[in-house]
């Protein structure tokens, strides 16, 4: 293993030992190569869909607040657009799905914590949250729209000008306004509200002239009065829902996504939607 080298120096002979890393190097070599091999089979193991089939469940975090997409009812059921769809997928899932009311400022922390499987709630997507988790395919998307009294005169957003507009203080609604520069300079006044049912019946009652709302949460509110309201072809902008899921959990996503397609396809969603919304508003 070792070999003596003689080195001559004015000081005199020193016998200095020399070890032959050769063996050594590819041993560690190896082992490297191993250790690494494991590691990435281990990283690439997804069993999240075998997960919920053993469960026979999955669960979904909700803000339970949130009209038409989950709220309680007067008997205190968790309701809504979202949690029909969300059942429809299970059912063709083959497993039942559980609906767990979370602090909506942590919900991305609690999927990632595995205290929920998904995220299911009337949730937009967007770069930011795509770096903390995944989504499944799009089957939304949400429209800020402008509503006015049936009779109005107003048809585009051009015939806002001068007119007064309501909507909910702190909203999408009113951020999407504030992008449209050209439309927010030209109004006449921005009435804001606490919430979306004061602002339409300021509406009725002619003190506003339009109001801006979310399509999701403006749809439901028209579909309980309806030939009060209609809605202008025109809007402020579109974002996509999606279900919020975990990076990690390909195979669950594939399934679920497989599952989302059929309801669309065999006209599961359209009903859903039309119940709730009066109209098939989820992508094809």
């Amino acid at each position: 293993m070792f070999s003596v080298i003689r080195i001559h120096t004015n000081r005199g002979i020193y016998k200095i030992m020399k070890k032959k890393f050769g063996i050594l190097t590819i041993v560690i070599f190896l082992m490297g190569i191993l250790l690494t091999g494991c590691g990435q089979t281990q990283k690439s193991k997804d069993t999240s869909w075998d997960d919920i089939k053993s469960k026979g469940k999955f669960i979904v975090g909700l803000d339970d607040s949130f009209p038409p997409m989950g709220f309680r009812d007067e008997k205190g059921q968790i309701v809504g657009f979202d949690i029909d769809m969300a059942k429809a997928v299970a059912e063709k899932l083959g497993v039942k799905v559980e609906f767990k009311p979370v602090d909506w400022d942590g919900v991305i922390l609690s999927l990632n914590n595995k205290d929920i499987d998904v995220i299911w709630n009337g949730l937009s997507i967007s770069e930011e949250r795509k770096k903390q988790i995944d989504f499944s395919e799009v089957y939304l998307q949400n429209k800020q729209i402008i509503v006015v009294q049936k009779d109005s005169t107003i048809n585009n957003k051009k015939d806002l000008s001068s007119k007064t507009v309501g909507l909910q203080m702190g909203s999408t609604s009113e951020k999407a306004l504030k992008a449209d520069t050209s439309t927010s300079k030209s109004l006449k006044e921005v009435r804001k509200y606490s919430n979306n049912t004061e602002a339409l019946l300021d509406l009725s009652q002619g003190r506003t002239d339009a109001v801006i709302v979310d399509e999701v949460v403006g749809r439901y509110y028209i579909e309980k009065k309806p030939g009060l309201y209609k809605i202008l072809d025109d809007n402020f902008g579109v974002e996509d829902y999606g279900v919020g899921i975990r990076k990690t959990d390909t195979s669950f996503k594939e399934k679920l996504n497989e599952a989302l397609n059929t309801i669309k396809s065999d006209g599961t969603a359209d009903k859903i939607s039309q119940k709730w919304f009066g109209k098939n508003i989820v992508t094809k």
